[in-house]
């Protein structure tokens, strides 16, 4: 048989996708892997999906989510012109992407960071410039002085961080924004589970800085990952290009647009399931510690633990942290490893109920002591 004509674009073809976390559909598997809240959506949330008809399906939604992002607004105290939807975040990455930065540019990202962000750049032919963070997980003082000097156009940082779950201040965001000389978006996927006596809120870098774009998302907080549905909160100068040019038409559908509404203004329901989490991670990081796994301090719905040091039944400790993930997996508990520089000698373990870490917990505890 001939081999086939391949009809990708140059760059598509030498690159390399996402690779998802696995979502197997198996009774009895704990799912630690893929930061999912551990707790249903709100009962507000249940009942605006029961309210919605299949005739309300007949027609095209509203194309722009005008009452979600009307809502969102009023939340986040900026103007509905501030406010974009998008068919989750990954959606928004991908616009921004497109509508600021040409082919040959540079996006610059916080290594390690979100696996997402270089795949998107490769899509759109762009240069990937990698700046280490700190050996704790925090941003380089110079990280905008780095930006620059490598002729970016936008960058990524995601706050907290992921996958150490670290916080960056908002001080240190600000002389971010301030210095760089082009888009800083800021991914805050995971901000609701950040501590509320920490007082972070970088909303107020936007009525500051028109070169901010905040990233949040409804997957992670307000237990609606499958629903697929995120927005950015930003500038005009940054939201009216994305939401009058290059945004698909109606990308989001009738259902997304009435949970995640629902939603926002369940809110402080919602809030009752992440101060559930931030008590688990207090938890799991206390007994993780004990088990001599040493974890960041994470302000995020997941740790990022590293795996005893100078154990002499290991080689080193990649050979370690890849034998607990693939001995969790065995038994039912899934993890995430990345093989990955500065990753490889840790595990990144998802907040799940009090139930399925200790589940976790008592494995690896078992293990430890039995091997």
């Amino acid at each position: 048989m001939p081999i086939s004509k391949t009809y990708e674009r140059p760059n598509i073809q030498s690159m390399t996708g996402y690779s998802s976390g696995e979502q197997p559909n198996l009774a009895g598997i704990i799912k630690l892997n893929t930061n999912e809240n551990p707790y249903p959506a709100t009962p507000a949330v249940a009942a605006a999906l029961a309210d919605v008809r299949v005739e309300d399906l007949r027609r095209y939604p509203q194309p722009l989510a005008n009452e979600f992002r009307r809502v969102a607004a009023e939340y986040h105290q900026v103007d509905v012109e501030n406010i974009i939807p998008t068919n989750g975040g990954d959606e928004l990455l991908r616009l921004i992407i497109t509508t600021f930065v040409d082919a040959g540019d540079t996006i610059a990202i916080a290594e390690p960071s979100y696996s997402l962000y270089p795949v998107l750049a490769q899509i759109q032919g762009c240069e990937v410039a990698r700046i280490s963070l700190r050996e704790d997980w925090t941003m380089p003082l110079d990280f905008a002085a780095q930006l620059n000097a490598c002729g970016a156009k936008l960058a990524f940082i995601v706050n907290p961080h992921a996958p150490s779950g670290v916080l960056t201040p908002v001080v240190q965001l600000e002389q971010i924004a301030e210095q760089f000389e082009g888009v800083l978006v800021i991914d805050e996927a995971y901000v609701d589970f950040v501590d509320p006596d920490k007082h972070y809120n970088a909303i107020p870098l936007l009525a500051r800085f028109d070169n901010v774009l905040i990233l949040r998302t409804m997957s992670k907080g307000y237990s609606l990952a499958g629903l697929r549905f995120a927005y950015g909160i930003g500038s005009t100068a940054l939201t009216s290009p994305i939401l009058h040019k290059t945004r698909d038409s109606y990308n989001t559908d009738v259902i997304s647009q009435v949970l995640a509404t629902a939603a926002v203004r369940d809110r402080a329901t919602a809030a009752l399931s992440w101060d559930k989490v931030r008590q688990e991670r207090t938890r799991v990081t206390a007994a993780l510690t004990a088990l001599g796994l040493e974890c960041a301090p994470s302000q995020s719905n997941f740790l990022l633990a590293r795996v005893p040091q100078g154990d002499s039944r290991y080689e080193n400790c990649e050979l370690m942290a890849r034998e607990f993930y693939q001995r969790l997996k065995d038994d039912g508990i899934l993890i995430r490893y990345f093989d990955q520089p500065r990753l490889r000698d840790r595990l990144r373990i998802t907040i799940g109920t009090f139930d399925e870490n200790q589940k976790l917990l008592q494995f690896l505890a078992s293990y430890l002591s039995n091997h």
